[in-house]
């Protein structure tokens, strides 16, 4: 791979590898992988150290490493019978005691005779030598300085009878030592456990160790010299040194145990039927007194359970309902404050305003007018938020006790100004068309509803589509079409998706009933109709839309997003006349050669994913070249 003819296509491979490596997009595991590569490349194709196999290893190299680790080098000639003159040639050891091989450990780090194995805490001693426990050949061991065998002694010089009697006589109980556990060595486990145990030895009791008493001194305690004068020592206290830690052990007198007070046993909640009738009681005295401090003490002094709260508030709600509108609004104001104290919660009155809605079949006897007062209490707590519009509408959608949600707003209306209503009607982003029964679920049916019922203000849009077309039926003048929108329409509606799209739909809709282009349905409702307009037509159409022009542009100049809306009320109108042949990709063009929609417009509703109007699909297939040929001129423009 490293020839010279291939080098160049190597160099460019490996690159290539090289810039993947530090591509952090890529898995950390494939990026490891190529670097793996890349690095064995630059070792001239050697293997990591990790995948060598460590083979055997000679008596030379373990020494090796074992100075490496202990920084002591001992020659390997002194575990071979190498004779040490400067510890054997003493007055008090005999010359003629030889090396011999200790095995094990020893052996292999060229041990001295005599020293433990290692250094420091942990060192393995002679006695614990495997070698020096079995075999008597060592002098140390051997009193007579023989191995055991019918060998004769060899002589000594009377000086070294002397320093060995002194040697000899304190190492006798050792060695006795020593043969004692050979012995029980030699001996089967089950015997020598037996030699061991004696039953009379057996002691249940604590070793003396742990019977320390708080006054004993520990053994370990530094001692103070008696000879520093009384006002340089430390003061005597019972407290253990720093450093030092306490002593344990038993304590003389016991711990005094604290005998728990006898619990109380909580006295168990109201009954059902009980709370019900505090409640009511606490109610009725504060529509007499009109004391809320009272009111509140009294449903706090109630410690009703949680699961029991909203049938508290319902039956707040069902005992005012025979009463006063002034004891209405009193029992509303009871339970907003009973929520600013914490007592209640928004959820609580709406499960307990939708329990009473249960049972308006029973209540209407005695009450014939019950959803106009729940319609009172749900708009106090609207104005008091108590409650969302969206929480209030969710489980009502489809008609479901209607015409209770319009009478909510009704009634909040009657509290509040109009303006602040529409506002947070807006902002609730309530679709008024799933709040009514579905067989009159359209614009049309709802906007009778809401004019009816005085709540059309709510929609200033619904009605304006109505009464635009009629205004530009009556006079199509630039001029009196402008002067009719700022008479009638709030400014803060000019910059509005919806007021845009419903000016281009009323404009749309003059033209083609002047032009009677839209024709009866022909075959399924997605197919072209076959003739298109005459060319006196298209000449009309034209006209007609140089004449709006001005109110275009006074609406959409320099406003993309609305440019976007117009186009999708294009959209809209095309898909509701089956998209005539040619429609959408004419307006398309006046649109742009009269400079009332600008190229961005055009992109954006091109990248738009919205569902939120039909016929996209359809759309984009009419003018799909159209658009990519102005892509191109942008590109075109942008580089001159």
């Amino acid at each position: 791979m490293n020839l010279s003819f291939i080098s160049s296509l190597m160099d460019q491979y490996f690159g290539r590898m090289l810039s993947l490596m530090n591509n952090k997009e890529l898995p950390a595991r494939i990026r490891f992988l190529l670097q793996d590569m890349v690095e064995l490349r630059d070792n001239n194709w050697v293997p990591r150290k990790a995948f060598i196999d460590n083979g055997p290893k000679t008596i030379n190299q373990i020494r090796q490493e074992a100075v490496k680790d202990l920084g002591v080098f001992i020659p390997a000639t002194m575990a071979q019978g190498m004779r040490m003159d400067f510890f054997l040639e003493g007055p008090f050891m005999p010359n003629r005691m030889k090396m011999e091989t200790l095995g094990g450990l020893a052996d292999m780090f060229g041990q001295m005779p005599g020293g433990g194995i290692g250094t420091g805490p942990g060192v393995i001693q002679d006695r614990f030598s495997p070698t020096l426990g079995r075999h008597r050949s060592n002098p140390l061991f051997n009193v007579n300085g023989h191995n055991g065998h019918n060998t004769a002694p060899q002589p000594q010089s009377p000086f070294e009878i002397g320093a060995n009697k002194s040697f000899i006589k304190s190492n006798q109980n050792h060695q006795s030592q020593q043969q004692q556990v050979q012995s029980n060595k030699d001996m089967p486990p089950r015997f020598s456990k037996k030699g061991q145990l004696n039953l009379e030895e057996i002691s249940l009791r604590p070793a003396q160790s742990f019977l320390l008493n708080k006054n004993q001194v520990p053994k370990l305690q530094p001692q103070i010299p008696t000879m520093i004068p009384p006002s340089a020592q430390p003061p005597r206290t019972n407290t253990p040194p720093l450093g030092q830690s306490p002593q344990l052990g038993l304590k003389s007198n016991p711990p005094h145990i604290h005998e728990k007070p006898h619990k109380t046993s909580k006295k168990p909640p109201p009954a059902r039927e009980e709370l019900l009738k505090m409640t009511e009681t606490v109610v009725t005295e504060y529509l007499n007194s009109k004391n809320i401090d009272d009111a509140v003490n009294g449903v706090r002094e109630m410690k009703a359970p949680k699961h029991f709260l909203p049938e508290m508030l319902s039956k707040i709600i069902v005992v005012s309902l025979d009463r006063s509108d002034e004891d209405k609004e009193h029992a509303s104001t009871l339970i907003h404050t009973l929520r600013t104290e914490g007592l209640v919660t928004g959820d609580n009155f709406m499960q307990a305003f939708l329990n009473v809605l249960d049972q308006c079949p029973k209540i209407e006897v005695d009450v014939p007018l019950v959803k106009s007062y729940l319609a009172q209490f749900a708009a106090l707590a609207l104005i008091s938020e108590l409650v969302s519009v969206s929480e209030l509408a969710h489980p009502l959608e489809n008609g479901t006790h209607f015409p209770l949600f319009l009478l909510c707003l009704q009634q909040t209306a009657k509290l509040t100004d109009k303006e602040w209503l529409t506002d947070l009607f807006q902002q609730s982003k309530v679709n008024m068309q799933k709040m009514l029964p579905e067989i009159d679920q359209n614009k049309d049916r709802m906007l009778e509803i809401l004019e009816g019922k005085g709540l059309s203000f709510l929609f200033p849009l619904l009605k304006l589509e109505k009464d635009l077309l009629l205004q530009i039926k009556a006079d199509p003048s630039p001029q009196a079409i402008y002067k009719w929108i700022k008479d009638n329409i709030s400014p803060k509606l000019h910059t509005d998706k919806g007021f845009v799209n419903i000016l281009m739909t009323s404009f749309l809709q003059y033209i083609s009933g002047e032009l009677c282009c839209v024709e009866e349905e022909e075959g399924s409702g997605g197919e072209e109709q076959a003739v298109g307009p005459s060319k006196e037509q298209l000449d009309q159409e034209k006209q007609l839309l140089l004449a709006f022009k001005p109110v275009m542009q006074k609406f959409l100049h320099d406003q993309p997003q609305l440019q976007v809306s117009a186009l999708y009320a294009l959209q809209v109108h095309c898909h509701a006349s089956h998209f005539p042949r040619g429609m959408l990709l004419r307006y398309y063009v006046h649109f742009y050669d009269m400079e009332i929609i600008e190229e961005e417009a055009f992109l954006a509703w091109k990248e738009d994913i919205t569902q939120e109007f039909p016929g996209k699909g359809k759309a984009l297939f009419q003018v799909f070249f159209w658009l990519g040929w102005l892509l191109s001129l942008m590109i075109f423009m942008a580089f001159l």
